[in-house]
């Protein structure tokens, strides 16, 4: 072997141990450039626009004539989360907007902001009027399904049709421990992976290690939007009646975090609802079963 061959070998083998050591170390960060590859490899762009003196993120993929589809992810969540169905949807021809909410994703984190439901939903009304998008398809997963069922009421010529996946928003009081969203410990983010999905995996330690340092650092944005909601008074179960446009309710049948039952409820309050369960998929339903989940959006949305 030559000198030049042994060289290319032993650059590639500093090059590899260093990625293996940035894997181990930052984990988090690997994961999340890789899910911004992939949405970027299934046609996203990635811009900003200014809401309220801030900076807000998005995604926008599908036909540029599209009509505009608008989907809120939700609690401690962010754009990127949608990677799974929004293809669902450009393939069927819809312009598809993943915006970051404030103090999520890449969007700015003012220390100064509530992130109330009531404030967040006016964020994304203005984010809708940055883009000078006068009426879309809405839709918002968990907090975020409570967001968009807020603007749905408050200014429903913006919305033409609806959809709440695993939604938040009733007036419950939640059966589980709401600081797990803030893990401090490999116990309580074990509980919260056994609250969000069924039969969830068990992770590396350094994984865990990662996730629980990430977790660190947006927790004061989390608790502050916990807080606000928990007051309850935000609430939709007097506006749900109130709504006219149709809309579609998507449940994880074994979602714990809003159970199936908070489903069936909104679907009675809601005049024009539909309600389609996802047999065997919990919380995360909109991403671990957007195969299930994404023919029944496109046929509502046609």
């Amino acid at each position: 072997m030559t000198r030049r061959r042994l060289a290319t070998l032993g650059v590639l083998l500093i090059f590899g141990c260093a990625a293996l050591a940035l894997f181990r170390a930052r984990p988090v960060e690997i994961f999340d450039a890789y899910t911004e590859a992939r949405l970027r490899l299934s046609g996203a762009e990635s811009h900003t626009t200014t809401v309220r003196g801030a900076t807000v993120h998005y995604y926008v993929m599908g036909p540029a004539q599209g009509p505009p589809v608008v989907l809120v992810h939700g609690l401690g969540g962010r754009s990127e989360d949608w990677r799974n169905l929004a293809p669902h949807l450009t393939e069927a021809g819809f312009r598809v907007y993943l915006p970051d909410l404030l103090g999520y994703g890449h969007s700015d984190k003012p220390g100064d902001f509530s992130y109330s439901i009531a404030d967040e939903a006016e964020v994304v009304v203005g984010f809708l009027d940055a883009l000078s998008l006068k009426q879309v398809d809405l839709g918002g997963w968990s907090m975020g399904g409570w967001i968009v069922q807020r603007i749905a009421a408050e200014h429903p010529e913006r919305v033409h049709k609806l959809m709440l996946f695993d939604s938040a928003g009733l007036f419950v009081k939640p059966a589980w421990d709401t600081a797990l969203f803030t893990p401090e410990s490999a116990t309580e983010l074990a509980k919260l992976d056994d609250l969000l999905t069924p039969h969830a995996p068990n992770l590396p330690d350094f994984v865990v290690r990662d996730i629980l340092r990430a977790s660190r650092q947006d927790a004061w944005v989390i608790h502050r939007a916990l807080a606000s909601m928990l007051t309850g008074r935000d609430t939709t179960d007097t506006l749900l009646p109130q709504l006219k446009m149709p809309v579609l309710l998507v449940w994880g049948e074994a979602d714990q975090i809003t159970p199936i039952s908070e489903g069936k409820t909104m679907q009675a309050l809601i005049p024009k609802a539909q309600l389609r369960v996802i047999q065997g998929c919990g919380h995360l339903a909109p991403s671990l079963c957007a195969g299930q989940v994404g023919p029944h959006v496109v046929a509502f949305l046609r």
